[in-house]
């Protein structure tokens, strides 16, 4: 018997090069961009890898797809992606191979670059159409087929870029169109005809205009009328929230949930008196989103999207009036002179923003108002403070300070000493025990009732808090007694006329001793982390612990709650790369420090 030696050997290789049944994860991403239903992008990009390794052989056995991620954001910071580079590593990932549907979408600029060595370290091959298999690492071609793809998804992406914000300046400036957004205060949405775009008017899309609101227009025209008799914006937010007028945030509170719309506040009035849209012309181009390095010592790390103010000169105004005017362009010309002779000592128009480390930055609250505090330095030192404008305290009857001040270094000494010794060696026994006899028993939730009266208990409930605070803070005993007596006839009132709630109780599952004492596995980490910690990053060691600190400054003392739990405190020692994680109901500890 004769044997093919020539042939054996190109068998061998082929086997070797593309071996039969090759398990494969799918790779994919859609972006919400592309206006394009997500599960067809999945299906057509699936599609094309299947048609690529089906006749080798191949089956896909995982599937790792983004959705709403932007191509331009790096492999490690979209989800399914970064979980995909995560397999890689594991010896028992059940794939072989990974296989991508189209590259544009994977890669963008150098991503390629980035990523295909974490491919090339651990044996995985990655295949793609356009190169009709595998890549390989050791191929000059190859690398440039994808570093071109990777440059042709960057360019279309400006591409769109540059067509979306021409064809908006140009319906804004001479169609005069609605671009979206929320109306500003004054004005409200009313329907201007079936969209001009064929396939979206069939979609039953319209248009939208701006109408005066006939109950927030007429406050526009006050606010711009006391501002042009010489008041101050101050004074007029006093005024406003004297007269019981509702705030901006007040007046729509579902589109302002992170606003308390407690009352008017100066902001307000100066972003009112600025809007030129209340001459009836459509202004576009106020603001822009500019994309920003995370770090520039570490390019691979992407960017992120901040929005920026566009200098005046470059809004784009409507040629003419589209939608009817609650001031005078003279009015509203009149107004931004004033402003501007108010701040004409001022050298330049550009805040000098200065990055301070603030170690409890996000985590101080006011025992007075609930509300946070802010970071301030002054003479080289880091404050909190808590300023509580009178507009404010007069809409909600509180008796606030202007400005509630505690100095950093007071408070992280005692709280850095308090943490050490409930995470000592010595003290480890009797901290899981507190944590796990804190833990709730059950949670009763309470089905919401059609009427208001659920939400006005609630409101009464949080002012009595606030006004024992205040008495507690040494407040006017009668004044505080009779706001008392006040808000319990409106909850008396509020709870005659509530329906019986459906309630149902959930159990939760507490965690056990041997659950908690994964806690302190971390907890000689922590500790040193604490002591030898720069500001910013014992500032993340302190979020991840979940701490929570009131200040009370009538008694001055500093309430502090921790809720570590066993998932989040694993990644204590590498804060950088930690990830945040949502609040949940568990162990705490609870300590009262009072301050020298």
């Amino acid at each position: 018997m004769t044997i093919d030696v020539p042939r054996l050997q190109r068998d061998v290789a082929k086997l070797a090069f593309d071996p039969p049944n090759l398990r494969f994860a799918f790779y994919g991403r859609v972006s919400t961009e592309d206006n394009q239903d997500p599960e067809a992008s999945k299906n057509w990009q699936i599609t094309r890898a299947n048609a690529l390794i089906e006749p080798r052989g191949g089956l896909i056995v995982a599937q790792f797809f983004d959705i709403g991620m932007s191509r331009s954001l790096p492999w490690k910071r979209r989800p399914r992606a970064s979980a995909l580079l995560d397999a890689l590593a594991d010896p028992n990932r059940g794939f072989d191979a990974v296989v991508i549907g189209e590259p544009q979408r994977a890669f963008y600029g150098n991503q390629y670059g980035l990523t295909m060595p974490v491919f090339t370290h651990y044996g995985v091959q990655l295949w793609v159409p356009e190169v009709g298999g595998p890549i390989d690492p050791d191929s000059e071609a190859h690398d440039l087929i994808m570093s071109v793809f990777g440059g042709m998804s960057k360019g279309e992406r400006s591409r769109v870029k540059i067509r979306v914000r021409t064809a908006m300046a140009a319906q804004a400036k001479i169609e005069g169109r609605f671009l979206g957004g929320r109306p500003p205060y004054g004005y409200r949405l009313t329907d201007a005809g079936p969209h001009p775009n064929p396939a979206k008017a069939a979609d039953g899309k319209r248009l939208h205009k701006l109408e005066p609101d006939p109950a927030t227009g007429p406050v526009v025209k006050r606010i711009f009328a006391l501002y042009l008799s010489g008041l101050g914006i101050f004074t007029i937010a006093e005024r406003l929230t004297r007269d019981g007028i509702s705030s901006p945030s007040a007046a729509d509170p579902g589109r302002n949930r992170h606003r308390t719309g407690e009352g008017w506040a100066k902001s307000a009035i100066k972003a009112i008196l600025a809007n030129p849209r209340y001459t009836g012309r459509q202004v576009w181009n106020k603001q822009r989103k500019d994309e920003v390095l995370l770090d520039v010592d570490d390019v691979a790390l992407g960017y992120e999207t901040r929005m920026r103010w566009n200098d005046a000169d470059t809004w784009v105004w409507s040629d003419t009036v589209v939608h009817e005017p609650l001031v005078t362009v003279e009015d509203f010309e009149a107004a931004r002179r004033i402003a501007t002779q108010h701040g004409r000592d001022r050298k330049t128009r550009q805040r000098v923003r200065v990055r301070r480390a603030y170690t409890l930055r996000g985590l101080l609250l006011c025992g007075l108002c609930g509300r946070k505090m802010q970071g301030q330095y002054s003479h080289d030192a880091a404050y909190y403070r808590c300023r509580y404008p009178a507009e404010y305290a007069l809409a909600n009857h509180v008796q606030h300070p202007r400005n509630v001040y505690l100095r950093e270094q007071d408070l992280l000494p005692l709280l850095d000493e308090w943490l050490a010794q409930a995470f000592a060696p010595q003290r480890v026994a009797d901290t899981v025990r507190e944590l796990h006899t804190a833990q709730p028993r059950q949670a009763v939730q309470v089905k919401p009732v059609e009427d208001d009266t659920a939400a006005v208990i609630a409101a009464c409930d949080e002012k009595l808090a606030r006004y024992r605070a205040i008495a507690e803070a040494g407040g006017d005993p009668a004044t505080i007694a009779g706001w008392i007596a006040e808000v319990n006839a409106e909850r008396a009132a509020a709870l005659a006329r509530r329906p019986a709630p459906k309630v149902e109780t959930t159990k939760i599952t507490r965690l056990s001793e041997t659950d908690i004492e994964r806690l302190t596995r971390t907890f000689d980490r922590v500790r040193d982390m604490i002591r030898r910690a720069e500001a910013e990053t014992k500032g993340e060691v302190y979020r991840q612990l979940r701490l929570t600190l009131t200040y009370h400054p009538g008694n001055n003392e500093i309430r502090v709650e921790a809720s570590p739990d066993p998932d989040s405190c694993g990644v204590l020692v590498r804060v950088r790369g930690s990830t945040q994680t949502d609040a949940q109901q568990g162990p705490r500890l609870v300590r009262t420090i009072p301050l020298a």
